[in-house]
């Protein structure tokens, strides 16, 4: 089925009607001003979108709002994305658990995530599909984050049903820094970064150093995380061009999830291990370069990248319930090179703008597999598999203005895969290759000038693992298995308001729907996710941001979803992991002689660990809190994470697990990642 017959009646009607009606809609409307569709100074979250944005679910954040939240993770920088949660079931050293609009992403599924135009998920990853692992960011480097949820935008491929994350590094620093943290269970961190001209361009620096051992009873994290960032940019031709370098390099030992039984009966305390050997090491190094700026009568960016990754982790989550001599202690590896490119084109009038452009990626996989380990040793191997898998995509979008108050968004993208797997197990050898294509469509209406209503709709996909489109034989059991689809669509509507009284005050809301062909859910006994049954998803999301004074501002968030999987089945139609209730709220204030505060608060509801709904987790409150003082060229803050010293479950499962003595069938039971009890950290910064 094509992708315009896909669309519901009034989206077809929609479609036509930005066909045929243009010239009509000419020569009625009053003639609109060019800026309406020209860039606009990013201000972070103070940007007014109204007259930019495709729907009320887009923003943007900038450095300075970035520079002011405490954060315990790299991966927390994720929920600056409105009712997006970034939890932990593991050590700081790998990818965090992300959850949004009823999803549990698992580690980057089904949200999309670049860094300079550089995908950030991997694909047929060994620990999950779409692995996203921010851990080489160097926060004070990042110069903007730009979120979109939903499916409603063209240039957005794989991993795009519940949206899509840009981050966008800085070319070059106002002044050069040191910045050196201390803090309690043994944390260190220290970040070096200075701008110079060179070349008629400017060179950007920076390098990060971090330890950290964690409050755990029997395990040191000994997280040892080493970045560098190396950028150089300049003006070139009628554009700017720029190359960049990172490199990343971390290990660590890991405090997995734990059965609430276990500590229940005094074995281990919620901060205690069943198996203390478990931990990873990964690594990542890239080059990446690009040039964009006036050429073919509009504006070209064009996009470039090659990515060599490692990665090994070793995990426990069922203790002994295969094995119930060695233990069931596995090893998940991946090794691969990442060669791609993102090449667009735009075209602005006064009316209309258009967008076009193509997208390609090859993962050259040398080794994904799964390995039975004991204390990080190899022992039987279950998948040693090589993947090679290409992505290509093609995209355009266009944008009209019939009027001052009246404008649409129409946008198709195709895109095309390629698998190639050579499995341990010849059986499970083979080729595969799907393609999909995707319509996008909005209709925006500015009824005042403060206040802008959006009708989005769009159509999207999650590639599955490469693996699982050539599966013949579970390659545990030996059993006959069958291969999955390669490609999952989704489609999603949205009817959302947007409301900009100024700089000082802005709000959004949105109601929005998503139909998803197959959810991706965790399965404990494997560490991993596979596909499972369609779904549908209802919400409702509001933010308000308040800039009230110069020196006081607030935000408040709230979401709100209802998941259910769309098919009748005796296990239930609740989706395990889906939070229905996320709510956040912040505050700062910038006192005189250089004296600040900022607090942040996130609540979860309580969510279903399994389809009947009959054991959910209880949800979680966390509140970190910074206080910080700024000379001339010296600052001093204090953070304060988990300030209330909840004991709340950072993130729960449901599953059956075995430890010595219980029956060979084990016990289902809730797994568990406690919070971080409170902490504090003190970071210096020295500006030169």
């Amino acid at each position: 089925m094509s992708s315009v017959t896909r669309l519901p009646a009034v989206y077809r009607l929609l479609l036509a009607s930005a066909v045929l009606a243009p010239g009509a809609a000419a020569a009625q409307a009053a003639e609109p001003t060019a800026e309406r569709l020209d860039s606009i100074l990013v201000l972070g979250r103070r940007a007014d979108l109204v007259g930019e944005a495709v729907s009320a679910s887009e923003g943007r954040v900038g450095p300075e709002e970035i520079a002011g939240r405490p954060l315990l993770r790299t991966g927390d920088l994720m929920e600056f994305v409105p009712g997006l949660v970034a939890t932990q079931h593991s050590g700081s050293g790998k990818a965090n658990q992300y959850f949004l609009r009823g999803f549990n992403l698992d580690h980057g599924t089904d949200f999309a995530t670049s860094v300079d135009a550089m995908p950030v998920n991997m694909r047929s990853h060994g620990h999950g599909q779409g692995y996203t692992d921010l851990n080489f960011l160097i926060p004070e480097l990042v110069q903007e984050l730009t979120y979109r949820k939903g499916t409603y935008y063209a240039d957005v491929g794989d991993f795009s049903a519940a949206g899509s994350a840009q981050f966008q590094l800085a070319d070059r620093l106002d002044a050069g820094r040191l910045d050196l943290g201390l803090g309690e269970h043994g944390y260190g961190r220290g970040v070096l970064a200075d701008s110079l001209q060179a070349g008629g361009g400017d060179l950007l620096l920076g390098a990060e150093l971090q330890r950290y051992d964690g409050p755990w009873d029997d395990v040191d994290e000994d997280v040892d995380k080493k970045n560098l960032m190396l950028r150089y940019s300049r003006d070139a031709g009628d554009g700017r061009t720029h190359v960049t370098v990172l490199g990343y390099d971390n290990t660590w030992n890991s405090p997995d999830q734990i059965p609430q039984r276990a500590v229940d009966a005094g074995l281990i305390t919620d901060l205690g291990s069943l198996d203390t050997t478990l931990g990873g090491e990964s690594s990542r190094q890239s080059v990446s370069g690009g040039w964009h700026g006036a050429a073919l009568g509009g504006e070209l960016r064009a996009d470039a990248y090659l990515i060599d990754y490692d990665f090994a982790l070793w995990s426990n989550f069922t203790y002994f319930l295969d094995d119930p001599v060695g233990g069931d202690q596995f090893q998940q590896f991946d090794e691969r090179r990442i060669t791609g490119f993102d090449l667009s084109q735009q075209w602005s009038g006064e009316r209309s703008r258009w967008r076009v452009g193509v997208q390609g990626r090859r993962d050259d996989i040398e080794r994904v597999g799964l390995s039975r380990s004991r204390n990080r040793v190899p022992t039987t191997p279950i998948r040693d598999d090589a993947v090679d898998e290409t992505g290509f995509g093609i995209h355009a979008a266009h944008e009209f203005r019939f009027s001052p108050t009246w404008r649409s968004y129409l946008g198709w993208r195709y895109d095309r895969y390629d698998f190639d797997v050579t499995a341990l197990q010849p059986e499970n050898s083979g080729s595969a290759d799907d393609g999909t294509a995707s319509a996008k469509a909005a209709l925006i209406w500015q009824p005042v000038d403060a206040v802008e209503t959006y009708l989005s709709y769009g159509q999207g996909f999650h590639s599955n693992d490469a693996r699982g489109t050539t599966l013949r034989v579970d390659p545990v059991s030996g059993e006959p298995a069958s291969p999955v689809d390669p490609l999952v669509e989704s489609e999603g509507y949205e009817l959302g308001l947007r409301w900009f009284l100024s700089e000082r005050l802005h709000a959004t809301a949105a109601l929005w729907h998503l139909d998803l062909d197959s959810e991706l859910l965790f399965v404990g006994d494997a560490g991993n996710t596979e596909a499972s049954r369609p779904s549908r998803r209802d919400g409702i999301e509001l933010g308000m941001y308040w800039f009230g004074r110069d020196w006081l501002s607030a935000e408040v968030e709230l979401s709100y979803t209802d998941t259910r999987f769309r098919d009748a089945d005796p296990a239930g139609r609740d989706v395990p992991g889906s939070i229905p209730l996320v709510a956040s709220a912040g505050l700062r204030a910038d006192f005189a002689d250089g004296w600040s505060a900022s607090a942040r608060v996130r609540h979860l509801g309580a969510y279903p660990l399994i389809e009947d709904d009959s054991v959910e987790s209880d949800g979680s409150t966390l509140l970190n809190m910074r206080v910080m003082r700024e000379w001339q060229r010296f600052a001093l803050s204090l953070d304060i994470l988990n300030l209330l010293d909840a004991d709340d479950h950072d993130i729960d499962y449901y599953y059956a697990s075995r430890l010595p003595g219980e029956a060979d069938g084990g016990v289902e039971d809730i797994h568990f990642h406690v919070f971080e009890p409170r902490a504090l950290r003190v970071t210096g910064r020295w500006s030169f």
